[in-house]
């Protein structure tokens, strides 16, 4: 493509987004076309299956382990999917869990229906009113501790104080108290150092024996294989943004009954669209 780094050097053009104008005409003073219409051009590219993208940074895992977590991660979804049986010995159910936080008290920028603003129209309207961050709320923050069961498509969560590993337990044993023991349940999550096992505490892993229980962690660097964060793009999106609560209690009771609006109407159209388009796991 034109558009690439090595093309940029190679014809000593200095753009780095193309628009269907700067390639018709370089394409013309190329000589490889001697006219064409922008609407052909849009119409040609379609065909060959190139559209006008935006670019994300990605971040490179530099986890040792990095093929065999994500293999495994990959396998419980594909189970959790029904694309294959589990084996014996493997979770019938599948949650992705992980802490979303730090949830202030601070003004969230977002948008949301409003007068419209200015005086060219009418001289008499007010300008639209700004809500202007404050940094003196002495209120401390909070963690929403949460889960996502892939096979009933349903979202838990527990607002916090705190998150430390003895929080994530909690979290943990309420999602046991969900499934009769007898089932076996997997929980994936990230490495952040309260979820692991470490030398000097083998808490997680003597629990998660003691409960049949498995724990599958993402690569480091790689929580975006976590089902889970597109569920938070979309706590984020409906609940979230524009918002400018009080306290604390105002706060998680609207995110508490954003949980229950969303189990309720799981199939909500621009719910699914939020999701799918932030989920690449």
């Amino acid at each position: 493509m034109v558009g690439s780094s090595a093309d940029r050097c190679r014809y000593g053009l200095p753009f780095s987004a193309w628009s269907l104008v700067k390639l018709a005409d370089f394409l013309v003073a190329e000589g490889v076309v001697d006219d064409i219409s922008h609407e052909g051009l849009r119409i040609l590219l379609r065909e060959e299956g190139v559209t006008f993208q935006r670019v994300k940074t990605w971040k490179t895992s530099n986890d040792p382990d990095y093929a065999a977590k994500k293999a495994r991660v990959e396998r419980l979804y594909a189970i959790a999917d029904g694309e294959v049986i589990p084996e014996d010995g493997e979770p019938d159910v599948i949650f992705c869990m992980d802490e979303f936080g730090p949830l202030n008290l601070q003004p969230h920028p977002g948008r949301q229906w409003a007068e419209r603003s200015g005086k060219s129209k009418d001289p008499n309207r007010e300008p639209r009113p700004r809500r202007r961050a404050t940094y003196t709320r002495p209120h401390g923050v909070r963690h929403l501790f949460a889960a996502y069961d892939l096979g009933k498509d349903q979202l838990y969560g527990h607002i916090k104080k705190t998150k430390n590993r003895s929080k994530f337990l909690e979290f943990c044993r309420y999602l046991r108290s969900l499934h009769p023991a007898a089932v076996r349940i997997a929980i994936v999550c990230d490495n952040y150092s309260p979820h692991l096992t470490t030398k000097r505490c083998q808490r997680v892993a003597a629990w998660a024996e003691a409960n049949n229980v498995e724990i599958a962690y993402t690569p480091t660097n790689s929580s975006w294989l976590n089902r889970i964060e597109a569920q938070f793009t979309a706590l984020r999106y409906f609940t979230l943004d524009g918002t400018d609560h009080a306290s604390h209690k105002e706060q998680g009771s609207m995110i508490r009954r954003y949980i229950i609006w969303r189990n309720n109407h799981a199939q909500d159209k621009r719910l699914r669209d939020i999701v799918a388009r932030a989920n690449v796991a």
